[in-house]
């Protein structure tokens, strides 16, 4: 290839930037693309061919998951320079925390586990939770902590597709397994707290990614953290489903 040839392809730098409506649409087509929603252990539950056990290995190990929401946000808000952008992100923290008025979304989803028959106290505890859960949640705290404030933005988004994955879950919830029914609140609160916090979020992205790249970048880190969904029920799916194989000091499922 000549070298004309080479300084006459465009670089993502020179790119035209996406406008608002193409931007989002970036982002749908990573959600339909990657989001855990299709994942087969997402569709066994969904069919309601989980058993209580392994429905109870997967409330332990998105505890964990939950459990770290408040903490990437406030590594976020930390970084955000903004008292604007502070202030609206700062009710994420408190959407899971709570306050002095509301419970908050971890306690929430320790009454989806108890619901489930696990012991709260254990459940807080992370007794049992999987190595690999551990690691891709990790992950996402190194992607706020040690990428740019855009990038930790962005790998938020997945709020923009949980919203019709948690209509369908609750309702399949209620069908399958109608002994779940007391601790459900969880996913009630995020149908209209997600919506919300996403639409904050494209807007921040898109005032704030100034070039081709810098919105590539927005989205490969919102690929990145649906990566990080899928390996957690990859690791779910590994130890409870098949092969079956939880590793030493991982939670066990008690022979019925």
């Amino acid at each position: 290839m000549s070298v004309r040839s080479v300084e006459s392809q465009p670089t993502a730098q020179a790119a035209p930037l996406l406008s608002l409506e193409e931007l989002r649409t970036q982002f749908q087509a990573t959600g339909e693309e990657r989001y855990h929603h299709k994942h087969p252990f997402h569709l066994l539950m969904h069919e309601g061919k989980l058993s209580r056990g392994q429905l109870q290995a997967w409330a332990l190990n998105r505890y964990y998951y939950q459990s770290i929401i408040p903490i990437k946000d406030s590594i976020i808000l930390s970084r955000g320079p903004d008292p604007v952008f502070r202030r609206a992100w700062r009710k994420r923290v408190v959407d899971h925390d709570g306050d002095a008025t509301s419970e908050g979304g971890i306690k929430r989803w320790i009454k989806l586990a108890e619901a489930t028959g696990l012991d709260p106290a254990q459940v807080r505890a992370g007794q049992g939770i999987l190595p690999a859960t551990r690691f891709a949640v990790n992950e996402y705290l190194n992607i706020v902590r040690n990428r740019s404030l855009l990038e930790a933005v962005a790998s938020s988004l997945t709020e923009l597709f949980s919203t019709k994955l948690i209509t369908l879950r609750v309702e399949k919830l209620r069908q399958h397994y109608p002994w779940l029914a007391g601790g459900l609140d969880y996913f009630e609160a995020r149908l209209y707290q997600a919506p919300e916090d996403s639409q904050f979020a494209v807007n921040y992205v898109y005032d704030n990614a100034k070039t081709r790249a810098e919105q590539d970048l927005a989205i490969q880190a919102l690929r990145d953290k649906c990566d990080i969904l899928w390996a957690q029920l990859d690791a779910l799916y590994f130890a409870y489903v098949q092969p079956g194989w939880p590793p030493p000091g991982a939670f066990r499922i008690e022979a019925v």
